[in-house]
């Protein structure tokens, strides 16, 4: 026999009411009466029977989260920052990915609508966000995260993608360096673009050449194609800034390939830091989203509109970190004249 809300309040020592308080959220519930039901569930293996709950409430304690691509570490990071903040109000998460593509992401979007969920975080595949449309022909209330086009006036939450820029570049420039590679993924996107935008503005402001623009695209693979026809080339550079995480592993795997030495012949900086920044050898300095903030200010602002909080629709930016690690130096004695060949 299915063990019953009252099995567990009666092992819990609370009413049939408090346990399903906890496990749906409709009302506060005491941590320690939480932790009491929360064990006693676990002991007898109840499981809640979510569809009819959600019928009882007439609404689904459920998020969705549309993404571009679940291969890019970053995108399965916030989502997991998310799933941190919405599991713990008694919310579930279902996570779709668009595939980097227009009309997919239109799909993608329709079907996770189908669930009926209390609210929408989404990450555009480009800087067109075609199926916002989609979205303000519904009730939902959603937040658009890390991709914000220029012209969207909703919720959003990104990160201050130019000071990015900014900070990698200064640090460059600040040990001896002149010439400059961006590997970029697309200049499609307006947070790359904004990127670029904040290391050119650095090495113009010191009188410098602007750096040569790769991109690189949006997976390791043609990063590493793209990158390796470059460094194979007659170019000359000493400073490599990262833009994505794909691009920051496809110029260690060049560089690798053709016998260039980090930091000796050139210095990395990295986008994003992940725990294999750590352990390669040189450890990686790089650009660090706060990736656990994103997901809290997301939650932060879907919450407000699922408690029936009126505020104005705004755009919160968030400030990278720039941590230096050992594949950052100044300049060998060759100085600008490497040759990458």
């Amino acid at each position: 026999m299915p063990v019953s809300i009252k099995d567990v309040a009666k092992r819990a020592g609370v009413s049939p009411g408090t346990v399903s308080n906890v496990f749906s959220g409709n009302r506060a519930v005491k941590a320690e009466l939480i932790e009491r039901v929360r064990s006693a569930a676990a002991e007898l293996g109840y499981e809640t029977d979510r569809a009819a709950s959600q019928l009882r409430a007439g609404k689904a304690r459920v998020v969705a989260a549309l993404v571009p691509d679940l291969n890019n570490p970053f995108f399965t990071s916030l989502i997991a920052s998310i799933e941190a903040q919405v599991r713990d109000e008694g919310f579930d998460i279902i996570v779709a990915s668009s595939h980097g593509d227009a009309d997919e992401e239109a799909r993608r979007l329709s079907a996770l609508l189908a669930w009926r969920p209390a609210g929408i975080v989404i990450i555009p595949c480009s800087d067109e966000f075609a199926s916002r449309n989609i979205l303000a022909d519904t009730q939902v209330p959603f937040v658009v995260a890390d991709r914000v086009p220029s012209l969207f006036q909703g919720d959003a939450v990104t990160m201050d993608n130019i000071d990015a820029g900014t900070k990698a570049a200064e640090h460059l420039v600040a040990l001896g360096h002149r010439r400059f590679v961006v590997a970029a993924s697309t200049l499609k996107l307006q947070n790359i673009r904004e990127r670029c935008a904040g290391i050119e503005a650095v090495l113009a402001k010191e009188g410098l050449a602007p750096p040569t623009l790769i991109e690189v695209g949006l997976d390791f693979d043609t990063a590493t194609e793209r990158l390796g026809v470059f460094m194979e080339g007659e170019q000359q550079a000493s400073a490599f800034i990262a833009l994505t995480n794909f691009a920051t592993l496809g110029i260690l795997a060049c560089a690798h390939q053709t016998g260039l030495s980090v930091p000796r012949d050139i210095s990395v900086v990295g986008f994003d830091d992940y725990s294999w920044m750590h352990a390669v050898s040189p450890p990686m300095t790089a650009i660090r989203q706060p990736v656990k903030q994103m997901g809290q200010a997301i939650w932060t602002r879907l919450r407000g509109h699922l408690d029936g909080r009126s505020e104005p629709a705004s755009r919160e930016k968030l400030t990278c970190e720039l941590v230096v690690r050992a594949s950052t130096a100044a300049p060998s004695s060759l100085g600008d004249t490497l040759r990458i060949a």
